[in-house]
């Protein structure tokens, strides 16, 4: 697999360790590549999206096992970059104020129909459900997250306003005052994108709007074959230019392109911490090499980010005759976001 493989090898098969901080290492690797000529990696055949391909890539991913996801991530299950008002934010509050921040964005009210496309453990749509009085038809993949989703959305009475959908997102049908998705666009490929948009065209009504959250690259080029192989088969982040032709072709206003690239970064530093405080237990239900595996996989993902070698973009867009576009983003930032959605979560055990 060449040279950029050798060391993360090595790692997983436990025949390098290091007594140095390994965030710090592999950011050090990192900003060397960067003063190389613009790398792009060679390329080792273009992943296969198809539908059946698609399944089977989130099957090797995300149905690891809900126990192995609960062990680390915060406890509403959210598997997406969260959102800080500062470095001393807990995970917890971080990712309502993520969830929360979207939904300002979208100027959502009450009554109003969302269709989310890649809804993860359903936190988000029963976020929506349950604080904004919308209703939400969700469509994922992944049997085990989507039978998580349908049982918490339940214990919360919540299944009158929310549906829970196992589909891919190629075969969205229905109306939707707005269309979310919220880390899906890395396993849709770029070659789809038009698909995508033409989805988002069928569902969206005439003063429809939308917003779009993926990981990213600041120039078109192929996740390194390393991460295909062992962590996520099939993912390609796209450059904000790739991006735009889901919007282009189906006259989509963009009205906001919002970079949340350190906000990741601490993301994964929290989800680093509490895998490592896990170690014990995730190596029961696994083995070394798997523990190590994902340890260097958290660690790189923060080097990458932390270095600018990834990105996290937000894109928000709308129909051309949408009437509420805001003249200013008070909306947002005025009174603080978090300090509002913190005088509303203050019992966090109610998830």
């Amino acid at each position: 697999m060449g040279t950029h493989y050798a060391i993360p090898n090595a790692f997983v098969e436990g025949r390098i360790t290091t007594e140095d901080d390994l965030v710090e290492l592999l950011k050090a690797y990192f900003i060397a590549w960067r003063h190389r000529p613009r790398m792009r990696f060679k390329r080792f055949g273009e992943p296969s999206r198809s539908l059946s391909a698609a399944r089977e890539n989130v099957y090797r991913h995300y149905d690891l096992g809900n126990d192995f996801y609960r062990l680390w991530l915060d406890q509403r299950m959210l598997y997406t970059c969260a959102y800080y008002n500062s470095e001393e934010m807990g995970l917890e509050n971080a990712q309502l104020a993520k969830m929360d921040h979207i939904c300002h964005k979208l100027q959502l009210q009450p009554g109003e129909h969302v269709i989310e496309a890649g809804c993860g453990w359903g936190g988000l749509a029963i976020h929506r459900a349950k604080k904004y009085n919308v209703n939400v038809t969700a469509f994922n993949v992944s049997r085990e997250q989507i039978k998580y989703a349908n049982q918490l959305a339940c214990q919360k009475g919540l299944l009158h306003r929310i549906k829970f959908v196992e589909d891919d997102w190629r075969n969205i049908k229905g109306r939707c005052d707005a269309f979310v998705s919220v880390g899906m666009l890395e396993h849709v490929g770029p070659e789809n994108y038009q698909t995508l948009g033409k989805v988002i065209d069928q569902c969206l009504v005439n003063e429809g709007r939308g917003l779009i959250h993926s990981i990213g690259m600041n120039y078109p080029r192929q996740l390194d074959e390393w991460t295909q192989r062992k962590i996520f088969p099939g993912a390609q982040p796209p450059s904000l230019k790739q991006m735009t032709s889901i919007f282009e072709p189906y006259d989509f206003s963009i009205h906001d392109v919002e970079n949340l690239r350190p906000h990741y970064a601490l993301t994964l530093r929290h989800w680093l911490q509490r895998f490592d405080q896990a170690d014990d237990e995730i190596r029961m239900k696994f083995d070394d090499a798997f523990v190590r595996l994902w340890r260097f996989y958290l660690s790189a993902s923060i080097a990458a980010f932390e270095t600018g070698w990834l990105q996290l973009y937000q894109v928000l867009f709308s129909r051309v005759n949408y009437p509420n576009q805001p003249l200013t983003r008070d909306h947002l930032y005025d009174g603080g976001i978090v300090d509002h959605q913190l005088s509303a979560y203050q019992q966090l055990p109610d998830v």
